[in-house]
């Protein structure tokens, strides 16, 4: 490297920067934290976003059952009304009070349908809820924590609460 003159006429050579200071115990601990907090955080987020798109499809499936069970119920009282008995004695009996109980049974059944597709809702989110709640007991006993011997865990916890007495 060739020397640079400065405005006096004197050579120097050009500065190296001093090293930089050794990283901060602190700053690297709190910078593990942050980064371990944004993983969970993303994590949650993930979690969150499925259960979203889960509820929302089975609000879907639950708005299509509906709308199908109205559907069943109008054809049931279309078809119900263009029908026409056969047989005498069912002409005797008054068509409307017919009509009405044929209208209930449809609706009944319609209202059956809906309740098996719903109790089928109702399975898969108690699997769901048993499954979410497995994996949480997990993580408990995942910690640290019991990962040594319980009279290690023992005597720290007392150290702990002696030392917090004085």
């Amino acid at each position: 490297m060739e020397p640079l003159s400065t405005s006096g006429g004197s050579s120097v050579l050009p500065s190296t920067q001093p090293p930089p200071p050794p990283p901060n115990p602190a700053a690297k601990e709190k910078k593990a934290y942050l980064k371990m907090k944004k993983k969970v955080l993303l994590k949650i987020k993930a979690q969150y976003e499925k259960e979203i798109a889960q509820y929302e499809r089975e609000s879907k499936s639950l708005n299509e059952m509906k709308a199908e069970a109205e559907i069943e119920i109008e054809r049931r009282n279309l078809h119900q009304s263009t029908t026409v008995p056969f047989d005498p004695l069912a002409q005797s009996l008054d068509s409307t009070s017919g009509r009405l109980v044929d209208g209930l049974l449809a609706q009944a059944e319609a209202q059956e349908a809906v309740i098996r597709k719903v109790s089928n809702l109702c399975d898969v989110a108690e699997a769901y809820c048993t499954l979410e709640e497995e994996r949480m007991k997990q993580s408990f006993f995942d910690l640290p924590v019991w990962a040594g011997p319980p009279r290690e865990l023992v005597t720290f916890l007392c150290v702990e609460e002696n030392s917090g007495q004085e």
